[in-house]
């Protein structure tokens, strides 16, 4: 059963009023400003920190600090 056969099966079991819901998350899913929309964040605000610090990193130490206890 493919996805859409799926959904479709489960679309038959609601009311009219969530099933036209459904309809229109499609709509929203299909329409242009989604198209265009990556999966994948911009990061590049951040870049500028990327430099900040290039240590080592132990978390435990992190954690383990006079200004935390």
């Amino acid at each position: 059963m493919t996805t859409a056969e799926k959904i479709f099966e489960e679309v038959r079991a609601l009311s009219e009023t969530q099933a036209r819901e459904v309809l229109d998350f499609v709509h929203f899913l299909k329409s242009p400003q989604m198209a265009g929309k990556s999966t994948q964040r911009d990061m590049s605000a951040f870049d500028r920190f990327g430099s900040v610090y290039a240590g080592p990193f132990n978390r435990d130490e992190l954690y383990d600090r006079k200004v935390l206890r």
